[in-house]
């Protein structure tokens, strides 16, 4: 049998908000579609970023500011102020594009459903968008990889 491909077991019923969506739409959004993440995208279709239930999640966290040590005249920050910042920006922002991340990892529709889950498992990522000619043809979750894998051993 053919190893199975992104094309294989993408939905193509793709789920997306654009980034001037206000936050709390983006909270209707998932809520109503009952998914945990959708992928941002321009008025072209092309995939500028992913927002998720835990990107919203970060509009009621406590916001703590990164300890530090004074030594000397110098300030060290035993955190990194760069998470800090992301941080902020999330737990302060009113629009999708303020929240989103926008380091998206996308596969084309001919990758194996082996290079999928393992890029999953390295970056930590529950979902993958499916891009073609640079605009979004479908999206690929954990749960989907899981089904494929569990089909491909059945056969």
């Amino acid at each position: 049998m053919d190893q199975l491909t992104a094309r294989d077991i993408m939905r193509k019923d793709v789920v997306t908000i654009g980034a001037d969506a206000s936050v709390r739409e983006l909270a209707e959004l998932l809520s109503q579609h009952k998914v945990s993440g959708v992928p941002v995208v321009d008025s072209e279709g092309r995939v500028v970023g992913v927002a998720t239930e835990g990107d919203v999640i970060y509009q009621d966290a406590e916001l703590h500011f990164p300890h530090y040590v004074q030594f000397l005249d110098s300030v060290i920050y035993v955190d990194s102020i760069r998470r800090f910042e992301e941080r902020f920006r999330k737990a302060y922002g009113t629009k999708v594009a303020d929240i989103m991340s926008d380091e998206v990892i996308s596969v084309e529709p001919d990758t194996s459903i082996h290079d999928i889950a393992t890029e999953m498992v390295e970056r930590d990522i529950n979902r993958v968008p499916v891009v073609e000619d640079g605009k979004l043809v479908g999206i690929i979750t954990r749960g989907d990889v899981v089904k494929a894998m569990a089909r491909e051993r059945g056969e």
